[in-house]
């Protein structure tokens, strides 16, 4: 719950996030992440948070098994490689009410760039580093 004076994570976040699901492949998370612009996927299946995907796990699974591969066996590999083989699991998660410092608190000891906002098991939101140095910015 944000105290007074911290401003409620659900004012900062990003609403309606794009999602994948765990059967999607690599190569369309890759273009996700490429054409807009983001770091961060959530992985939902059957409407709950299964993972999240980071343009990190992304570049980490390309690079073990990439370098060196011919451009199109690359995107070959990436079509027929699954989100949920690379995915970070399990997620921390946070509440809309949480206030902005605990979450920059939790991601930074975590060393992590995003945490999933859910209310009541459901994904609302996604709060990433980005959305906090914004914030901090600004105020």
């Amino acid at each position: 719950m944000a105290r007074q004076n911290d401003l409620a994570v659900k004012e900062i976040m990003m609403t309606a996030p794009v999602t994948l699901s765990p059967e999607d492949t690599l190569d369309l998370a890759n273009d996700i992440i490429y054409l807009g612009r983001v770091r961060h996927i959530p992985v939902v299946e059957d409407g709950r948070l299964v993972g999240v995907l980071s343009q990190r796990d992304l570049f980490g699974a390309a690079a073990t098994v990439i370098l060196g591969l011919k451009g199109k066996t690359k995107k070959a590999l990436l079509k027929s490689s699954k989100i949920e083989d690379v995915m970070t699991k399990p997620v921390i998660t946070i509440a809309p009410d949480t206030g902005v410092k605990e979450a920059a608190r939790k991601m930074a000891e975590k060393k992590i760039g995003c945490l999933p906002v859910l209310d009541n098991g459901s994904l609302v939101g996604l709060l990433t580093q980005t959305d906090i140095m914004r914030y901090v910015a600004n105020h």
